[in-house]
């Protein structure tokens, strides 16, 4: 089985180090803008914490039974740190075996977690826009106030945005590497794995 070409190699490493600002940048972000509130407001959530108008936010979703958002609520902050860090790991392995099938698994591996943190991201923003509060003061019967996964949505007189932030763009990128690195393999070597 030959090696990856010296080219793919380095991709799969500048993808696996694309990781690291992870750590440094927000990953996702949900802004809301009302009459109320032209100018928005704006929650960034990070690799481990939470930041931008949250306070806000809360007051705002109080009066129609949401939940309390904070960094508790999310027990992902506990461990995600070395989630990264063990897929930085599993890049620079990747590119230190320089294989095609270590390409692929890093790509998997990649693909699978980003899977995994949409349906995540969904399943907070379904439970927390449909488990209500029964005693709050504004209640629209039949109405939910799931935030969008991505894009944009009308919630009463909001209008929702959610999507990637620098982190995840960054991550995206790095993640089209791997897929360049791939075609070219492909085209290189166009059978065995």
């Amino acid at each position: 089985m030959k090696k990856l070409s010296t080219l793919n190699r380095l991709l799969i490493l500048i993808a696996a180090l694309t990781l690291i600002p992870a750590y440094f940048t927000p990953l996702w972000q949900i802004s809301l803008w009302a009459p109320q509130y032209p100018e928005g407001l704006n929650m960034k959530i990070w690799i481990d914490h939470l930041s931008g108008n949250v306070d806000q936010i809360n007051g705002v979703n109080h009066y129609i039974g949401m939940k309390h958002i904070g960094d508790e609520m999310f027990p992902e902050f506990e461990y995600l740190v070395y989630v990264i860090a063990g897929m930085i790991a599993f890049g620079v392995l990747a590119f230190g075996i320089g294989r095609r099938w270590a390409l692929y698994s890093f790509f998997g591996l990649i693909t699978l977690f980003g899977m995994l943190v949409l349906a995540d991201m969904y399943r907070w923003g379904y439970e927390y826009g449909h488990h209500l509060d029964p005693t709050a003061a504004i209640k629209v019967e039949g109405m939910s106030y799931q935030p969008p996964l991505i894009g944009y949505k009308e919630l009463l007189n909001f209008l929702a945005y959610s999507g990637p932030d620098t982190g995840s763009w960054i991550l995206i990128g790095g993640s089209a590497l791997l897929i360049f690195a791939i075609l070219r393999d492909r085209r290189e070597k166009p059978t065995m794995i």
